[in-house]
């Protein structure tokens, strides 16, 4: 970007600029990716050098690959969530296990959730 920048300020020409406006943008997406994975431990996976590795990519894929693969996947996800939700209203189970439940409900509620999106999307 510091090249790109010092040679729009000389002669600037449209495929500089616009070079140096889809660098800053790839940056600004590197640094939001590296921001939430800082604060939450998770990537965005909006960045083209991790978006492969998205989770809703492998599940677009698989629902485009095998349908019937996702939708078993879908189902084993709705059941984990019904699980998860049990446990913690099951007051036999210690509060170590009730965190652990909880890290574990929520994990399994955004896959779920992305999975109703990208089945949505199909429609």
């Amino acid at each position: 970007m510091v090249e790109i920048d010092a040679i729009i300020d000389n002669k600037p020409t449209a495929t500089r600029v616009q070079e140096l406006a889809e660098l800053r943008i790839r940056n600004i997406q590197a640094f939001r990716e590296l921001q939430n994975y800082d604060n939450t431990g998770e990537f965005l996976n909006r960045h083209p050098l991790v978006a492969h590795f998205s989770t809703r990519i492998q599940l677009q894929q698989l629902l485009k690959d095998n349908p019937d693969s996702f939708l078993e996947e879908y189902a084993n996800c709705r059941e984990n969530v019904k699980r998860y939700r049990s446990f913690l209203k099951n007051k036999r189970r210690s509060a170590e296990q009730k965190d652990k439940d909880k890290i574990n409900l929520k994990k399994h509620q955004d896959r779920e959730s992305l999975m109703k999106e990208i089945l949505s999307e199909v429609k």
